[in-house]
């Protein structure tokens, strides 16, 4: 399919619409990122006004 690059105005043959080949490898290289960060887990603590149920302060 031939489309008009939204980035740079020229014509391209891609299969997707989007940036050309060559606006893809400047994007990447400029404001790409080497992947997500991970956040790190933390530990659940619950509000001060939740409070257990009765039935997990059961003893049997």
């Amino acid at each position: 399919m031939e489309i008009t690059c939204p980035r740079c105005a020229t014509t391209t043959d891609v299969d997707f619409y989007g940036p050309c080949a060559s606006c893809r490898d400047e994007l990447r290289a400029t404001m790409g990122a080497d992947g997500v960060a991970a956040a790190e887990a933390v530990e659940y603590e619950p509000k001060m006004n939740v409070t257990p149920n009765a039935v997990a302060l059961k003893d049997d």
